[in-house]
């Protein structure tokens, strides 16, 4: 950590981000390497005080995996099939209607729909299923789900369907309040051979990064995040994060930044790889804290940090993302939503507020130009006057 040489350069960058200043590439970099851990929580912790109050947020959502089948192979991944193995399939429109009728029941107001990326160009009865269903790509059945469920139930959807053209983009903000694509990372370093993604072609940083860049274009409020602990150094987790960052400054629409730590998972390329330390986790969280611009909404996971999900408001969080009553996380089943009664009991124990918001934040959502006019009357029936969700209580 820092030096007595270094600590007065430290305390100027945290001095800058704290007060609301964004901080340079090269400050990132030194706070990184060199600056107290409790210093910098504290710092990201003002900071979140600074532009979102004592909020914290969540969503209730109900968990819609679309289909599984995907044309990638992460190192990672157990979500993702190939046809012919359990559970490698689309879910049919009864299927989806099914369940995002079971979420509406329990209070639910997101239907977030994930899916694997553009298995009909891969798999033979992925074509199959969706010209039975009337699509030719599954970027076209998701539009086509996502308006269903819009339609016939009320909830609200948000799509992570992987990499988009302009043309999905526009199809989907028909029916999508919001939409997401995790970065990741943007090394294409991680594309090589034994790497992460050296069997992904969808995870290039260059396709991902366009795609957060058209729907900044189609002013489309946007999730995205970085994915830690697959093999990336600190210094790339850094560029990750300016790199959204600098797509915000130019268009203004990222909602929310994720930071997901790696969980390993049995049967994967990568079962034996540790996973990141808490201590590694708090820092990078209170980094990105410091980089992102300040009203860019910060979340992590807390089904990913087990029963030590409160630490992670030390580093500057204000949001924990979508929790299900009705679901499972089917990205990583092997790890558990809190209750909604426990988690507010424990960020109050932070002298913080739990809120239910939307699919969409609140600022987006009072900013009717974020939101298609046709999504825009389902919307009002489930906003609250400053943005959050009607009726939280639950």
């Amino acid at each position: 950590m820092g030096t007595l040489l270094q600590m007065p350069a430290v305390d100027r960058a945290l001095g800058r981000a704290a007060g609301g200043r964004g901080i340079s590439s090269e400050e990132a970099r030194l706070l990184a390497e060199h600056c107290p851990g409790e210093l910098l929580l504290e710092a990201a912790r003002s900071r979140r005080a600074r532009f979102h109050g004592r909020t914290v947020s969540f969503s209730k959502k109900v968990f819609l995996p679309l289909t599984t089948l995907c044309r990638d192979r992460c190192g990672y991944c157990t979500f993702r099939r190939d046809p012919g193995e359990p559970g490698g399939r689309y879910m049919t429109p009864e299927e989806v209607i099914a369940v995002a009728e079971a979420g509406r029941a329990a209070g639910c107001k997101e239907a977030l729909f994930s899916l694997g990326d553009q298995p009909e160009r891969v798999f033979p009865e992925a074509r199959c299923f969706l010209s039975r269903h009337g699509c030719r790509t599954t970027l076209e059945y998701l539009a086509a789900m996502a308006k269903l469920v819009l339609e016939e139930v009320g909830l609200l959807p948000h799509s992570n369907p992987g990499v988009m053209n302009r043309t999905s983009l526009e199809k989907l903000r028909e029916s999508n309040v919001s939409l997401g694509l995790m970065l990741e990372n943007a090394s294409p370093r991680l594309l090589r051979k034994g790497e992460a993604h050296w069997q992904a072609p969808d995870k290039a940083p260059s396709l991902r990064l366009e795609t957060i860049e058209q729907a900044g274009r189609l002013r489309i409020a946007f999730t995205t995040g970085i994915l830690v602990g697959i093999g990336e150094t600190f210094e790339e987790r850094i560029n990750s994060l300016l790199a959204i960052r600098a797509l915000d400054e130019t268009y203004g629409h990222i909602q929310e930044v994720i930071v997901q730590n790696f969980r390993a998972k049995p049967n994967t390329p990568m079962a034996l790889r540790p996973d990141l330390s808490m201590e590694e986790m708090l820092r990078t969280l209170a980094l990105a804290r410091l980089i992102l611009p300040g009203k860019v909404n910060l979340q992590a996971p807390p089904n990913l940090s087990h029963a030590s999900f409160p630490r992670l408001l030390d580093a500057g969080i204000n949001d924990w993302g979508g929790i299900s009553p009705v679901t499972r996380d089917f990205i990583n089943p092997e790890c558990s939503w809190p209750q909604i009664a426990v988690l507010r009991e424990k960020t109050a124990e932070y002298g913080l507020t739990l809120r239910e918001r939307l699919a969409i934040y609140p600022e987006y959502a009072l900013d009717g130009d974020f939101v298609d006019e046709g999504v825009r009357p389902y919307l009002q029936k489930l906003v609250d006057e400053d943005g959050y969700a009607h009726n939280f209580g639950s």
